[in-house]
């Protein structure tokens, strides 16, 4: 089977270099985190795939607005958008766009909002290093992994390939708050949070990629980001739709071929905080006047100047 070559490294040393440099200083100002939380101070939640964006957005603006608060953290997807429409945070960070069920919410709850895409994101299948076996997945092959009969039915790698080990296989994947997982669930087993529940759940991205690293057995799927942040101690999993096993890349994303787990990232922007809170424009009109020169230091892609 014909695997089109994988044209992330570059992309991905650069996001392990500037992994290092995320510190736990949100906004690039520790006095941020442990000072009060005051009328002025933006919150930004939600999303863990966004979230290394818009962190970095916010230690950049940092650097020049030293009296600018940006508080970035990440609950999920869902959870953060619970949060945006009960008018709690300023910023929602999302791996999808809004369902009628939170748009109602924030109607509900008078909270106007602006939808701002991004990024480009491919979702990663990814293994432990040293698996040597699982080079490339079909989709119906992901959808007998994860879907809901698949729990304690579907438990060993020969059960998936008869000629692949008779090893137990560990799941890891994202937690149910999670963006990542509605689209995962929506794409692969064909509907909105529906899979198997017996995998190791996480919003912490961080926390997957060193459980898939320290599990040989291990198989798991996150934002292509936490992948690139961590390319030397993960592997890539091609994924054939029909039409031969492609790798998530810049090339694949952008053509269209890394079907169909490519996806836009969003902002959502509480327009009442837009007027009321002074920096939450200028850190919106500087995240994006930037973002595609250090956008694939984060493991990202970057959307078409037309979007």
């Amino acid at each position: 089977m014909k695997i089109k070559t994988l044209n992330s490294l570059r992309l991905a040393l650069g996001a392990s270099l500037i992994f290092i440099g995320l510190t736990a200083c949100d906004g690039g100002n520790k006095a941020a985190i442990e000072a009060p939380v005051t009328a002025e101070t933006v919150i930004a939640d939600g999303s863990s795939t966004v979230y290394p964006i818009t962190r970095e957005a916010a230690r950049r603006f940092g650097n020049s607005a030293r009296d600018a608060d940006i508080r970035v953290q990440f609950s999920g997807t869902s959870a953060g958008l619970r949060k945006f429409c009960a008018g709690e945070t300023d910023i929602s960070n999302a791996s999808r766009i809004l369902n009628d069920e939170e748009r109602e919410l924030c109607a509900a709850n008078g909270i106007e909002f602006l939808q701002l895409p991004v990024a480009m994101d491919t979702l990663a299948v990814v293994v432990h290093f040293d698996n040597r076996w699982a080079k490339h997945l079909t989709l119906e092959e992901l959808k007998r992994i994860w879907e809901p009969a698949a729990e304690g039915v579907v438990t060993r790698w020969n059960q998936v390939r008869e000629d692949w080990p008779d090893q137990p296989i560990v799941l890891f994947g994202r937690g149910q708050d999670s963006g990542t997982y509605d689209y995962f669930t929506q794409h692969v087993v064909g509907a909105v949070g529906s899979s198997r529940m017996d995998y190791i759940a996480s919003e912490d991205e961080e926390y997957l990629a060193a459980g898939i690293a320290a599990e040989p057995n291990s198989l798991g799927f996150f934002g292509v980001g936490a992948y690139h942040r961590h390319w030397d101690s993960l592997k890539l999993v091609a994924i054939d739709a029909g039409n031969g096993a492609v790798y998530p890349s810049l090339e694949t994303a952008v053509n269209g071929t890394y079907k169909p787990l490519s996806r836009q990232l969003y902002l959502y922007v509480n327009k009442s905080s837009l007027k009321n809170k002074p920096h939450l424009a200028d850190f919106l009109e500087h995240y994006f006047t930037g973002l595609n020169r250090w956008l694939h230091l984060t493991g990202y892609i970057p959307l078409h100047e037309d979007v």
